[in-house]
C-alpha cells in the first residue's frame, strides 16, 4: 500500500451500499444471496480504510425508507445485522475499530439493539477507525430531530448534534443520487459513482476512490485556483 495515503489527514468516509439485490438477480440468486456478499465486501472495505487515511467510516446498512420492502427480507436483514454485529465485534478489537450506529433504534428488534449495544460498548476504546453503521436511517429526519432539541439552532449547533461532516461520499451500483444519507453532513463532500454492485466493491476500488478524491480541488465556495492541464472526466469510478 502507498504510504501517500498515510501522510493525509485522516477524513470521513461514507458509503451507500447499493446493489446486492441486483448482483444476486444476475446470477440466479436470491436477493439474501447478495446481502451476504455484501458483509464479505463491508469486512474488506473496515481492513482497507485506516491504510488509506480514512478515519471515519459511515456505512449506510438500511434506509428508514427500506421498511417498505416485504417483511421477510426486512426480517432476514435484522438478523443479519445482528448477526454481523456479534460476529466482527472481537475483529473490531483487534483491529482498534470503534463500532458505532447511528438512526433510530425504537423500531428496531430486541436481538439486534442488543448486539448493537453489546457492540459499542466492547470497541468503545478503539481509536484506529471509527466506524458508524446507519441503520432505520434518514437524513431528514436526523435534521429534525437535532433542530428540535436545539434551544437557539445554528449552523455550528447542528454540526455538532449531527456527526462529523462528510469528505468523501461513495455510491455503489450504478445509481446517482443521496438516498436520504446524511444530507447535512454531505454539504461539501466529493461524490464519486461507482458501477460496481456492493458485493464486487474492494480495496482496490475503495483505493481508487481515495485517489480521485485526493485529485479532486476543495474549495469550499472560495476562489478556484488555475485549472490543471488536463481535463477531468465525470466522477465515475468503474
Amino acid at each position: 500500500m502507498s504510504n501517500h495515503f498515510a501522510l493525509q489527514r485522516p477524513f470521513h468516509t461514507a458509503i451507500i451500499m447499493d446493489g446486492n439485490g441486483r448482483w444476486a438477480i444476475a446470477r440466479g440468486l436470491p436477493r439474501t444471496a447478495g446481502h451476504c456478499a455484501g458483509v464479505e465486501t463491508v469486512r474488506r472495505v473496515v481492513e482497507a480504510a485506516p491504510d488509506l487515511g480514512i478515519g471515519i467510516l459511515t456505512l449506510f446498512a438500511f434506509s428508514s425508507d427500506n421498511w417498505r420492502r416485504p417483511r421477510t427480507e426486512v426480517d432476514w436483514l435484522m438478523a443479519l445485522l445482528a448477526e454481523y454485529m456479534e460476529r466482527e465485534t472481537p475483529r473490531c478489537i483487534e483491529q482498534g475499530v470503534r463500532m458505532q450506529v447511528v438512526g433510530r433504534r425504537d423500531r428496531l428488534d430486541g436481538p439486534l439493539t442488543a448486539a448493537i449495544a453489546r457492540c459499542e460498548a466492547a470497541t468503545a476504546a478503539g481509536t484506529r477507525l471509527l466506524l458508524r453503521i446507519a441503520v432505520d436511517y434518514s437524513g431528514r429526519d436526523a435534521i429534525l430531530a437535532a433542530a428540535r432539541n436545539l434551544f437557539e439552532p445554528s449552523r455550528e449547533a447542528l454540526d455538532r448534534a449531527l456527526g462529523p461532516p462528510v469528505d468523501l461520499l461513495i455510491r455503489t451500483g450504478g445509481e446517482r443520487r443521496l438516498s436520504d444519507f446524511l444530507l447535512w453532513e454531505c454539504a461539501y463532500a466529493e461524490i464519486i459513482f461507482s458501477r460496481r454492485m456492493w458485493p464486487e466493491f474492494g480495496a482496490g476500488d475503495l483505493a481508487g476512490a481515495v485517489r480521485e478524491f485526493q485529485g479532486r480541488q476543495r474549495r469550499f465556495g472560495g476562489i478556484p485556483a488555475p485549472p490543471a492541464p488536463a481535463q477531468r472526466g465525470e466522477a465515475w469510478l468503474d
